[in-house]
């Protein structure tokens, strides 16, 4: 097993993400294994108890003795945010670096862990439907425009900012931007909120058609192994009006029990969900966070070389 050397100023944590049923479970468990981790799942629906099977939650069995964080703490009825997300997971991160161990954040709820990563002020100075429109806007220009335009228009607004932030960091001037026109006040004058944490973004991806079959064939499993019975429990428990039955896998299936489709019809709607949603995973990683991606599906990487990586980073 190896030590983690000694921790610097900043947390380190590893952060396994991607699309479903590209393997990040298995990766997560070898990791923890070799590197004394464990886990807090990133994942907004497994906080749920009792949505097991369609949420692709890690069974007990599957855990070999690794603690597994983030599971199971909310019941159907309650709402879970990326706020309380955010919080609980520092929280959780600071306890596992103290007993010396690698905290491991494995899930593909993309807003969650930039939340977490980044430490998004969700607070008194909330990040949401309009901070991400303004964002969306400001990376549109930054794709039709050379990041030294962007940093321009940064320097226009607060020269204070634009003098702490570098040219080419265009993540960082999208979001000082986007503060400022929310806000109305330059964003050097904001309450500054640095991340606790160094963090290593590891991505599983693989090629797209592949990726596509294997949600499928993943899909028709959860049914065989009783998804029909968990998500009619969900909807006898007035799962239309709960946050808990939004989720890829139970909303479709309602439609089934009310009898506005047949069974067949809302099975395909899942694997044509779960397809969608994986292409949004992807696209947010890609876009948002600065990821190292691997192919372990097809055999292009290993799990030695992504061991390896993450030797040489820790």
């Amino acid at each position: 097993m190896i030590q983690i050397k000694e921790l610097s100023k900043l947390t380190k944590i590893i952060a396994i993400v991607g699309p479903t049923a590209v393997g990040k479970t298995a990766l997560s468990i070898k990791l923890a294994q070799h590197f004394d981790g464990e886990i807090i799942s990133g994942d907004s629906m497994q906080v749920y108890r009792h949505l097991d099977i369609g949420t692709a939650k890690i069974r007990p069995d599957e855990m070999q003795g690794i603690p597994h964080h983030m599971i199971n703490i909310r019941d159907i009825t309650e709402r879970f945010s990326a706020a309380e997300f955010q919080k609980i997971a520092t929280t959780q991160i600071k306890e596992i670096a103290s007993r010396g161990k690698l905290p491991i954040i494995v899930g593909g709820t993309g807003f969650y862990l930039q939340a977490l990563i980044e430490n998004l002020s969700l607070g008194d100075d909330q990040f949401d439907e309009r901070s991400m429109e303004i964002r969306a806007q400001w990376q549109q220009f930054a794709k039709i425009h050379e990041p030294q335009e962007v940093w321009q228009r940064l320097k226009e607004l607060d020269p204070k900012a634009a003098q702490q932030i570098a040219p080419n960091n265009v993540r960082r001037l999208i979001r000082a931007l986007e503060v400022i026109e929310k806000t109305g006040h330059p964003f050097s004058e904001q309450r500054n909120t640095p991340s606790e944490f160094e963090t290593l973004l590891i991505g599983l991806t693989t090629d797209r058609p592949l990726l596509y079959d294997r949600i499928n064939a993943r899909v028709d499993l959860m049914m065989a192994n009783g998804l029909e019975e968990e998500a009619r429990w969900l909807f006898e428990h007035q799962g239309r009006e709960l946050q808990a039955g939004k989720g890829i896998g139970y909303h479709e299936l309602f439609d089934y029990f009310e009898s506005q489709c047949s069974l067949d019809s809302a099975v395909e709607k899942i694997k044509l969900d779960s397809r969608h949603y994986a292409k949004r995973q992807l696209t947010w990683f890609r876009n948002k966070m600065d990821v190292i991606w691997f192919d372990l599906v097809t055999g292009q990487h290993s799990v030695s070389e992504i061991k390896k990586k993450v030797a040489n980073w820790l």
